[in-house]
């Protein structure tokens, strides 16, 4: 029996499915919009759902889908953003079908988007792909003139070829499944979705979710965010997985109204998040963090075309829910600063915490009325969870335990650990990986006989004060270890925060990486590189000191030596989907010399002696050098070891051009 909604009149449902028409029958909500794509400013028109209408779509096209399919059968979904994604995401669980969502790559340009697809593609084995018509003959006429280009490229062409297409047109349309038999939906137990992992810290993994575990994590977030059917949320996130898609699935468990945008929308203009909440009053509203120093860079300037900027009205909002972690404090002060005199309050932030293997939501660290205008903060970090005591006989279904990770015992408050979470919300497994899953979703605290399995997050947390707060410091994976021996080791965020204070006039926040790499000449040694992205315009100053001062702020603010920061372009650090920071992709991509270097410097130990530089203006621009540094001298001008050797700082050093 599930009792997190305490109001009869609107009873829980083992499948979120089962809610849609729960709703459409009430009086109240059948005329409600439960959707509405609003993806520029007030001049396009609005586009409203309402739980009826999205009732009666899903209905249809679910019964469209089971015309061709079967009960059980994944279906990859690769429709664009929209209303019609919305539909088509719960036609799936009441057809009984497990969808893939991906990201529709563009068909003409094979890019990472691609490898992608062809990972699920090849993992899911999917009897069918639905996606909009006009996609479907792009992609149709690409596979078929794809007579080379690549073994990746040519076995994409291959397997979408060979897949059957279904058109989202021809699914809603109306009449088009009539007399089909009718048909049960999902189980509790049923798999209903493959959620990938972000790819942040690995290759992205399939995610086995249950229809049954994404109704409880909705509830258990319903219930801490305060949800009811008189919220509104505003969501620019992408639909497809992990927060995003967790909230189409909270908003109709709530009985509330979703405002939805795309995240190129948001991109193109940022301040339309926020005018999107002042327009529809919105109480909730999720982003990630690297949101706020976006708006702020970009979002309080005139609107395009001339149009005067619209005032704000942000005091409805309940919960502005930071997504990412860690959760930086100064990034949050100094949003709530710049939109205080719109109505924006502190009370309203909301820092939480999740991951794909719980389906997406595990905590938040605060309700709403509960947070004083006073944030807690633990190096530099906001919270993003309130443990129970000690021994507490009323635990709560999900369970956070802070471990350490190679035995799998408790720490004490204070001491950094491993998060450990059980809950009803955990996933199944990865698909097709028995191994991986059973490292990941099947650990046990020693001495708890017949205690429950904990998922291994790979997140490294601390709990302080009274309050028990949880604080999430990085990842393991992301852990710089300094000595060589693990025995030190800082959190790269640190260094990159550090990196970026040092010049954030000319670097862009929440692109810079930071990672260790080893050199095999002229010494071996273990040494941490920093890549930042150069700000739009800022090419033109002095790159040897840009460099410098990130150098030098690392050393000050965390007492960290850097050997080498290269600068680059915007958009050369690679990110998950979400906004995350891929570490090792970048480390691999460095190696490898697949960054576009604007400029670079290698430093020796010690002072400022520079080691090498290369990137002088008006230079050809490679990606090789680094490559060359970091591997032990190869492809290097003949005379370049010895400066190397002896630290010349007064030349600059050029690399040959490996393109």
């Amino acid at each position: 029996m599930f009792t997190e909604n305490y109001d009869p009149c609107y009873p829980d449902q083992p499948v979120v499915d089962r809610y849609l028409p729960v709703w459409a029958k009430l009086p109240a909500f059948a005329a409600k919009p439960a959707f509405i794509w609003a993806d520029d400013d007030a001049t396009s028109p609005r586009t409203a759902l309402t739980y009826s209408q999205l009732d009666t779509a899903v209905d249809r096209m679910a019964r469209s889908l089971l015309v061709t399919l079967r009960r059980g059968d994944a279906v990859l979904v690769l429709a664009s953003p929209g209303l019609r994604l919305v539909k088509l995401l719960f036609a799936c669980q009441r057809a009984g079908l497990t969808a893939v969502p991906v990201i529709p790559p563009d068909p003409a340009r094979f890019g990472p988007a691609h490898a992608h697809l062809l990972r699920a593609v090849s993992q899911t084995k999917p009897s069918a792909a639905v996606a909009d018509a006009g996609y479907i003959d792009a992609v149709t006429k690409t596979a078929a003139a794809v007579v080379s280009g690549g073994e990746s490229s040519g076995r994409l062409a291959a397997m979408l070829s060979n897949l059957r297409w279904l058109a989202v047109d021809e699914l809603e349309r109306e009449g088009g499944a009539d007399g089909q038999v009718g048909y049960a939906g999902c189980g509790p137990d049923d798999v209903y979705l493959i959620q990938y992992t972000s790819g942040a810290t690995g290759v992205p993994k399939p995610v086995m979710i249950t229809a049954g575990s994404a109704a409880h994590n909705v509830r258990a977030a319903r219930k801490a965010y305060d949800l009811c059917p008189s919220s509104v949320v505003v969501s620019w996130l992408p639909q497809y997985h992990d927060c995003g898609l967790m909230f189409l699935l909270l908003t109709v468990a709530a009985g509330a109204t979703c405002v939805l945008a795309s995240p190129a929308a948001f991109l193109r203009r940022p301040r339309l998040w926020l005018e999107l909440v002042a327009e529809f009053a919105a109480t909730c509203t999720p982003v990630p963090s690297f949101a706020l120093p976006l708006v702020l860079r970009r979002g309080r300037v005139t609107a395009a075309h001339g149009r005067q900027r619209r005032s704000l009205e942000l005091g409805s909002l309940r919960n502005l829910i930071l997504i990412n972690e860690p959760i930086y404090v100064s990034r949050v002060a100094e949003f709530v600063r710049a939109f205080r005199r719109d109505g924006l309050r502190v009370s309203c932030i909301s820092p939480s915490y999740g991951l794909a293997e719980n389906c997406t939501f595990v905590s938040t660290a605060w309700r709403a009325a509960s947070c004083s205008d006073v944030l807690p903060t633990y190096m530099k970090l906001l919270p993003s969870a309130r443990l129970s005591p000690p021994g507490d006989v009323a635990a709560p279904e999900t369970e956070i335990a802070v471990v350490d990770e190679e035995t799998g015992e408790p720490v004490p408050d204070g001491v950094e650990g491993e998060i450990w979470v059980s809950s009803p919300s955990n996933a199944s497994g990865y698909l097709g990986h028995p191994s991986a899953t059973r490292e990941v979703f099947c650990a046990r605290v020693p001495g708890r006989a017949g205690g429950a399995c904990f998922v291994r997050t790979g997140d490294r947390a601390v709990v302080i004060g009274q309050e028990r707060f949880l604080y999430v410091v990085g990842r393991s994976a992301d852990v710089l270890a300094l000595d060589g021996a693990g025995r030190r080791g800082v959190h790269a965020y640190y260094v990159e925060a550090a990196a970026f204070g040092g010049a954030p006039d000319r670097l862009r926040g929440g692109c810079v990486a930071a990672f260790t790499t080893s050199t095999a000449w002229p010494l071996s040694k273990t040494e941490v590189a920093v890549v930042a992205e150069m700000q739009k315009g800022s090419g033109g100053g002095d790159h040897r000191e840009l460099c410098d001062r990130v150098k030098e702020a690392v050393w000050r603010e965390e007492g960290v030596r850097v050997g080498l920061v290269v600068l680059v372009d915007g958009g050369e650090v690679p990110k998950t989907t979400s906004g995350k920071l891929r570490r090792g992709v970048a480390r691999e991509m460095l190696l490898a010399g697949k960054l576009r270097v604007v400029f670079e410097v290698r430093y020796d130990d010690g002072d400022r002696t520079v080691a090498g530089v290369r990137g002088d203006e008006g230079e050809e621009k490679t990606g090789k050098s680094a490559a060359g540094w970091l591997a032990g001298g190869e492809g290097m001008e003949p005379d370049m070891g010895l400066a190397l050797a002896f630290g010349s700082a007064s030349r600059r050093l050029r690399l040959k051009s490996f393109l």
